[in-house]
C-alpha cells in the first residue's frame, strides 16, 4: 500500500493484537500515523475493509481449490481483477475510483497477427493462462456481489 499509495494519515482496524502491540504503536507515532480502533460495540467502523477481506478470501478459496501452496502466486492476479470489477456500490471499478479510469490490459487490445517467429509458445499460453483467470476471478466477482 506505502509504495502505491504513501504513508497513511490514520489506519482504522479492530483491535488485533499486531496494531495493539507497543512496536506497532511506537512505529506508527514516530512516522506520523494515527491509529484508531474500531470498538466491539461498532465494528461496522472498518467494516468495508471486512467485505472486501471476505470477498478476497472467498476467491482465494474458490482458485486454489485446496491448493494452498499457490496462495502467493494468485494473489497479484485476483488483487487486479477485483480492482478492475465494477462494483455495484459505485458503479465503477476500485481502480477507476482511485485514479479516474479503468485501466485496459494488453490481453484487452485486439489479437496480435499470428506469426510464429514473432512470438514464443509459453508467452501465449500464459496470456491465455491469465485471461482465463481473470475471467474466472470477475465472475466469481460478479457472483458474490449479487
Amino acid at each position: 500500500m506505502v509504495c502505491l499509495h504513501g504513508q497513511p494519515k490514520t489506519i482504522v482496524s479492530d483491535r488485533d493484537d499486531k496494531f495493539l502491540s507497543h512496536f506497532w504503536k511506537v512505529l506508527w507515532e514516530k512516522i506520523g500515523t494515527k491509529l484508531r480502533y474500531s470498538t466491539t460495540c461498532h465494528p461496522q467502523t472498518d467494516g468495508q475493509t471486512e467485505v472486501v477481506n471476505r470477498s478476497l478470501s472467498t476467491l482465494l478459496r474458490v482458485l486454489l481449490k485446496g491448493n494452498k501452496k499457490t496462495w502467493d502466486d494468485c494473489l497479484p492476479h485476483l488483487e487486479f481483477a477485483y480492482n478492475r470489477v465494477v462494483h455495484k456500490t459505485t458503479n465503477l471499478s476500485p481502480f477507476e475510483v482511485v485514479y479516474g479510469f479503468n485501466l485496459i490490459t494488453p490481453l484487452d487490445l485486439l489479437p496480435l497477427p499470428n506469426i510464429p517467429s514473432l512470438f514464443h509458445k509459453e508467452g501465449l499460453s500464459r496470456a491465455d493462462f491469465i485471461k482465463k483467470y481473470h475471467e474466472k476471478i470477475k465472475s466469481q466477482i460478479e457472483n458474490q456481489t449479487q
